[in-house]
């Protein structure tokens, strides 16, 4: 790597630092990416409403007259066959989701994945989860991918930046834009990993048999 890319990096880290979301890898813990069943779909659910609680702080979600927030796609994930639902285990205990589809939500491009929703236990963070997971989510389906994040959530933006630049080995740039009245900061890249359906060097065990 030259020397310029390794000084972009170092400002990318500085900036996690700044905002609390550097996260250090824990090599010890084993993280696994599960492909969720529709019976796990009230799971996937019930994490659905944690994410939504700490997203609402930079969006305009409403909680329900119920409490619950909702998530009105996520039958979806089990009838279309260009979404894909994760479930996230360290060490065996639950730990998060993943949400992945394919198709632009900024172009329209189809042929394009996207990280819909991406969510790890507050418990879990600055353990280097998150970015073990996107790294090895990205490896599981190659191609062109994008990564949306709201204009409002600066720490998520530097989390993100991170991950894509380590994935790539290249400083990553997003593109700022607006889609139906929301900006989002875009991170635009290709995956050229060939699909892995078993355990990996980092201790992650990943899997795409998908049950239905």
């Amino acid at each position: 790597m030259s020397a310029s890319r390794r000084l972009s990096l170092l400002k990318i880290d500085e900036l996690l630092v700044e905002s609390g979301m550097r996260e250090p890898e824990n090599t010890s813990m084993q993280v696994e990416v599960v492909p969720a069943t529709t019976e796990q779909q009230p799971v996937l659910a019930n994490l659905l409403e944690l994410y939504a609680h700490d997203f609402s702080e930079f969006s305009d979600l409403k909680i329900g007259v119920d409490g619950r927030f909702g998530y009105e796609p996520l039958p979806l994930y089990w009838k279309e066959s260009n979404r894909f639902p994760f479930l996230l285990r360290a060490n065996g205990d639950l730990a998060g989701f993943v949400l992945v589809q394919q198709g632009s939500q900024v172009s329209g491009a189809g042929e394009i994945w996207d990280v819909a929703e991406f969510f790890v236990l507050r418990g879990y963070r600055r353990h280097g989860v998150g970015l073990r997971v996107a790294r090895d989510v990205w490896s599981m389906f190659p191609g062109s991918w994008e990564v949306r994040v709201r204009d409002k959530n600066p720490a998520a933006r530097a989390f993100w930046q991170r991950a894509v630049s380590e994935f790539t080995g290249v400083p990553a740039e997003s593109d700022l834009t607006e889609v139906a009245g929301k900006r989002w900061h875009v991170f635009s890249f290709i995956s050229n990993a060939p699909p892995n359906n078993s355990s990996d060097a980092n201790g992650i065990s990943l899997s795409l048999n998908r049950e239905t």
